[in-house]
């Protein structure tokens, strides 16, 4: 923040960021993405806690791995090509959305513990405040926003 008192020009505090902090990554669906993309998004994460100076608990940073690991490993399974993750965060929350060349759109099974499997998209709800699945031309996007801070 800078306050002007008789054209004189007298910084205080400091300036916070106002656009939210964001970052995307494309991967092939050669082995390693998935490992690839945890650590692009514990980097973002560190990220946010430097600029942002968002208090970023385990429970939240465990919260926000889970939902990549989720979505990047739905994509690297489901589609026929390459995919792209994209964070976008602040101090409260933080937007994890993938983007892949399926057309599919995931299906949400119902709570089951004795299935084996098809778990992926049950977790990210249930970490996730708001989950939102869109085609788009080339294929889907899932966008899941996590709440960095408990209420």
């Amino acid at each position: 923040m800078t306050e002007y008192l008789g054209g004189a020009v007298i910084p205080i505090g400091f300036d916070v960021p106002v656009d939210p902090l964001r970052r995307a990554a494309h991967y092939s669906g050669e082995p390693g993405c998935i490992a690839q993309a945890r650590s692009f998004a514990s980097l973002f994460l560190d990220q946010l806690r430097t600029e942002w100076c968002a208090t970023v608990g385990r429970r939240a940073d465990g919260a926000v791995l889970l939902v990549v690991s989720e979505l990047v490993t739905n994509a690297d399974r489901h589609s026929a090509g390459p995919y792209i993750l994209e964070l976008e965060g602040t101090d409260a929350t933080v937007a994890v959305t993938v983007y892949d060349s399926s057309g599919a759109v995931p299906r949400r099974f119902p709570r089951d513990p004795e299935r084996v499997g098809r778990h992926g998209l049950e977790i990210v709800h249930a970490l996730a405040e708001t989950v939102v699945v869109e085609r788009v031309p080339v294929g889907k996007r899932v966008r899941a926003v996590v709440r960095l801070t408990e209420e």
